[in-house]
């Protein structure tokens, strides 16, 4: 049976999680930047904690394909 479509690419370990650990790095240093600071630092912890916020809306509006 031949497969219609695109081909199957395959990804590296590193090209599956770089994105989810880019997420959880930014919700982290968000995170840690809102508990220890003030002033400037509370706008670095609201932009990291709201990535994974906005990447979900994003995910679940747009539907990109794949």
């Amino acid at each position: 049976m031949k497969r219609e479509g695109r081909a199957v690419r395959r990804k590296s370990l590193g090209g599956i999680f770089a994105v989810p650990v880019c997420i959880a790095v930014a919700s982290l240093v968000g995170l840690v930047a809102a508990l220890l600071g003030e002033g400037w630092m509370n706008v670095v912890g609201w932009i990291g904690v709201g990535v994974p916020v906005v990447l979900t809306a994003y995910a679940w509006i747009i539907k990109p394909e794949a």
